[in-house]
């Protein structure tokens, strides 16, 4: 898969540095999964959930904190919408949050 913008996790642990771990090894699970489907994305991540518009929440750093990605199947490629500690989460409209 294609994520756009890696430069977005970069910024966020660069002042989360306790993130960088967590980030850098879902990037680097992302960018080598091929993810077709829901299911697809739910075997390898059994946690993920699924919040409509074809956007999914991931648990990072033991659910401290939270990604919401756009998936275009078709294309093969994630968008991030939101990065923010799960407190900042709880603030968030999760179906129209755009991070651009």
């Amino acid at each position: 898969m294609r994520i756009i913008s890696k430069r977005t996790l970069i910024s966020y642990w660069k002042k989360h540095p306790d993130t960088e771990q967590s980030l850098r090894a879902w990037h680097d699970e992302a960018t080598k999964a091929s993810w077709k489907t829901p299911q697809d994305i739910k075997r390898q991540y059994a946690n993920a959930s699924f919040v409509g518009k074809n956007r999914v929440v991931f648990n990072i750093k033991g659910n401290q904190h939270r990604l919401v990605v756009a998936v275009a199947y078709r294309f093969g490629a994630l968008y991030i919408k939101f990065i923010g500690t799960h407190d900042e989460y709880d603030l968030i409209d999760v179906s129209n949050v755009d991070e651009r």
